[in-house]
């Protein structure tokens, strides 16, 4: 699937709206939809070839006026040729589109991030709309889908209330894949050795913004002191304010530090005690800086503002307070607050952190774009593969041992892994996330044949040419991938089998079982397995699913579709507890018996299966 998103701008230029869209363009093309940006400035030297860039000749009432970005856009379609054209809002280049014959004929998907606030503060921002609004109306009636921040946003929103019956919430999320490289915080950024209270602000020194506030509630507050990362049009009212707030000869309790780049802004959401966000006009839509303020796992303070999603987030991941817009004292009791009680500060720094890798990472905002992008092309392909392989992993209570796993897996073999989560009641999603798998989590309890077959599905909806397959209940050794994956190219489905504490009662069934199927297996219920295309095709067919047991079943449809299987013997390098049902109790291995028996018998002996017994040198 081919995909053009039209936005404002694209790192390195680094407001919220484009972290976001540089993140989830990022996450699409990892994911195999081919992606691509057309955005405003000046080309870069190391742009990727799916970033173009239009220059900008002059910025009129905040907004970027680009010449030949119309033109640019019509091209950008007709040498890409789009199943989704993706616009993000507010954005008056991305209104060219209503003028463009080859626009019109493919699907719009309408991001909108925020209103275009009619300003009590700014009049000629009111002014200018008067004039947008139309073009923005005509434009959210072509669109087919409009995907909204949050509930409280939609809500509030009065351009958007004509077409709630197309909107969708789908809250923004950042990559989690990985903090950028600690970094020393430069001398010039650093608080004052002597403060109590570190707060920070990062933003636009811009009209909504509300920094003004800020600086007048720290003012007297002692032990207290406020640095504001960013630029922009206020920052001489804003430094007069704060030269007037301060007494002669007592250092300043706020400071403007300017522009500063990625590193040292995450060096500075490290350093800090509490993240602050006092903007004061619904402009401000979400605050993606709030998720990286949780990212480092620090409290947020923010203002009430009605209609935004900004308050919304904080409630949501219950990640800080909210404070009355604009009121000064309000600001400083709850910045007095939280200086004077530390625990309160980590306990909501800590459930901000958990949050974010719950509800606001990106590959959970990727997968419900991608998911609207199939309702309105279904025709076209599955994603191309972005990797040969991927990893699924199905679990339930895993939390002890899941990390390891996943770091073990992702050591060892270069791919994507999945896990598939059956209704865990303890931290097994929350572990396998914050350690980088995409979690899937059924709504109903599967057995471990449906996880596993969920996973298989997953894998080849997204092109993947293969798949191995981990039942975290079973007996697995993940040592041995590397040994799995070598016999990618010698069968269709490789299934491994441990030697290892293979009790009398299991080489009497499988003894049985080999004579019934005529599968020369030694072990039928091993989760651990390689299958390639063909292979997963078969496990995720529509027959396979009304199967009790993954094991003898698949095993039967892949001999009767006439593909390869071998059975490839593995060392058990380290004790594990076998938590298999089937022989949990000699009731469930009977019935286990009885059942793959009479699959057997109903499919017949077509041909033996013979395992390839090497071990690894």
């Amino acid at each position: 699937m081919r995909v053009l998103h039209v936005g404002k701008f694209y790192p390195p230029y680094r407001g919220g709206m484009e972290v976001f869209l540089a993140d989830l363009i990022q996450e699409q093309r990892r994911q195999g939809v081919d992606a691509h940006a057309l955005v405003h400035g000046d080309p870069q030297p190391d742009d990727p070839t799916w970033v173009q860039r239009v220059p900008v000749q002059f910025n009129l009432v905040y907004a970027p006026m680009a010449l030949g970005f119309r033109q640019a856009l019509g091209s950008a379609i007709d040498r890409i040729k789009p199943d989704v054209l993706h616009l993000h809002m507010p954005n008056n280049s991305a209104l060219w589109a209503l003028t463009l014959p080859g626009a019109r004929k493919v699907p719009w998907v309408v991001h909108w991030h925020s209103d275009v606030v009619v300003s009590n503060i700014k009049w000629s921002v009111a002014l200018a709309y008067m004039l947008y609004r139309p073009f923005e109306q005509a434009l959210l009636e072509r669109a087919q889908q409009v995907f909204v921040t949050s509930p409280p946003y939609l809500q509030a929103s009065n351009a958007l209330k004509r077409w709630r019956d197309k909107c969708d919430v789908v809250p923004l999320g950042i990559n989690l894949r990985g903090l950028p490289p600690a970094e020393p915080l430069e001398t010039s950024l650093q608080w004052r050795p002597d403060t109590q209270l570190r707060l920070l602000s990062i933003g636009r020194l811009t009209y909504y913004k509300g920094f003004e506030t800020l600086v007048r509630a720290v003012a007297s507050l002692p032990g207290v002191e406020l640095l504001v990362a960013g630029d922009g049009e206020l920052r001489e009212t804003l430094q007069a304010q704060i030269d007037s707030v301060t007494p002669p000869g007592s250092p300043p309790a706020s400071r403007l530090l300017g522009a500063v780049d990625d590193a040292q802004k995450h060096a500075l959401l490290a350093q800090c005690d509490l993240f602050c966000l006092a903007s004061r006009e619904r402009t401000e839509a979400f605050g993606i800086v709030l998720l990286e303020a949780m990212q480092h796992a620090k409290p947020c303070l923010v203002t009430d503002l009605p209609g935004s999603g900004m308050p919304w987030v904080v409630s949501h991941a219950h990640c800080g307070l909210h404070v009355p817009f604009e009121d000064v004292d309000a600001w400083r009791s709850s910045i007095a607050r939280l200086q004077h009680d530390p625990f309160l500060r980590a306990r909501l720094g800590l459930a901000g952190h958990k949050a974010l890798h719950q509800h606001f990472s990106i590959g959970p905002c990727e997968r419900t774009t991608f998911r609207h992008y199939r309702g309105l092309a279904p025709d076209t392909q599955a994603p191309a593969p972005a990797r040969e392989l991927m990893v699924v992993i199905s679990t339930r209570n895993n939390a002890p041992d899941i990390a390891h796993l996943l770091q073990r897996v992702r050591a060892l073999v270069n791919a994507p892994v999945l896990v598939v989560d059956n209704r865990s009641t303890d931290a097994t999603c929350h572990l396998a996330e914050r350690h980088g798998a995409r979690v899937l989590r059924p709504l109903l309890a599967m057995t471990p044949w449906g996880s596993l077959q969920t996973g298989v599905r997953h894998a080849l909806a997204l092109g993947y040419a293969s798949v191995i397959t981990i039942d975290a209940e079973g007996r697995y050794e993940v040592e041995e991938l590397p040994a799995l994956l070598a016999t990618r190219h010698q069968a269709d489905m490789a299934v491994a089998y441990f030697a290892a504490r293979n009790s009398l009662p299991r080489r009497a069934a499988w003894q049985w079982l080999r004579w019934v199927t005529g599968l020369g297996l030694r072990d039928f219920v091993s989760g651990f397995r390689l299958y390639n295309r063909g292979a997963m095709e078969v496990a995720a067919s529509a027959e396979a699913t009304l199967l009790d047991y993954q094991d003898i079943g698949t095993l039967l449809l892949m001999r009767r579709q006439g593909l390869r299987i071998t059975e490839v013997t593995l060392a058990m390098h380290t004790p594990k507890v076998d938590r298999s049902r089937i022989f949990r109790s000699w009731a469930n291995a009977v019935r286990y018996l009885a059942v793959s028996s009479l699959l057997s018998i109903a499919h017949g002996r077509r041909g033996r299966v013979t395992a390839d017994t090497t071990k690894r040198a």
